[in-house]
């Protein structure tokens, strides 16, 4: 029996990449029973990345794809919970839509539903042997840091809770009230799948080629300090 990924694309002002990402993922590698679905959500971009997001599908005519479009900026985790209502697929990823992360590690994550293993994978950039850009030192402390701050209160094991490869079975992550609106997703969305009773998480090395500020980089050193608001508000005070 044929099984669906939905694969959710946040898009603010990526002109200089969208076109690529939709590329990759549309070739991107599956297994045989697994077919794609796209739905691509653009958050308010000013410059021509809804024109080309259009034209994307309009030279694609095969490709199951969808456009949610916010009329103004809203953020990623927004993007995301559009992205959620729209979904029809067994399973569910969050595609960035700059050039970070590599679609060609979905089959390595779905490989893990298919073996009746995971009901949820997250992406690791620090436990792996792939290629991976080396960028930003004081940004991978932080990074580590919010993920022993996490595991500490959702007692699981991660090595990079802030990855932005994370693969759900779409019932689990329609199952959860989602609230953030721009990058405190990751932490809000780790914690309440922690909760979820006989979950099985996996994580596995993804490929990861990180950009500058100067490439486009959007996350700022005021989403770090959100992450941590959201990391206690999320484990002790909003559990819902």
């Amino acid at each position: 029996m044929e099984k669906k990924l939905s694969i959710i694309i946040p898009c603010y002002n990526e002109e200089n990449f969208i076109y690529t990402i939709l590329n990759n993922v549309l070739r991107s590698s599956l297994p045989k029973t697994i077919s794609k679905e796209l739905i691509v959500v653009n958050d308010g971009s000013t410059d021509n990345s809804m024109k080309l997001i259009e034209d994307f599908k309009n030279t694609q005519p095969d490709c199951d794809m969808m456009i949610v479009n916010h009329p103004v900026n809203k953020g990623k985790g927004s993007c995301i919970k559009s992205g959620i209502k729209y979904a029809t697929g067994d399973y569910i990823i969050i595609q960035d839509a700059d050039l970070e992360y590599d679609p060609k590690d979905y089959g390595k994550m779905i490989s893990l539903f298919l073996e009746n293993r995971a009901d949820v994978v997250y992406g690791s950039r620090f436990r792996t042997g792939d290629a991976h850009r080396v960028l930003f030192f004081m940004h991978t402390i932080g990074n580590k840091f919010l993920t022993f701050l996490s595991n500490l209160f959702t007692q699981l094991n991660l090595t990079d809770m802030e990855c932005g490869y994370k693969m759900f079975r779409s019932e689990i992550l329609k199952s959860i009230q989602l609230h953030e609106q721009r990058f405190g997703f990751e932490p809000e969305v780790t914690s309440k799948i922690s909760r979820i009773k006989n979950i099985r998480i996996y994580e596995i090395g993804i490929s990861y080629h990180g950009r500058t500020y100067a490439d486009g980089k959007k996350i700022k050193w005021q989403d770090g300090f959100r992450a941590l608001y959201c990391i206690i508000k999320y484990n002790l005070f909003v559990r819902k």
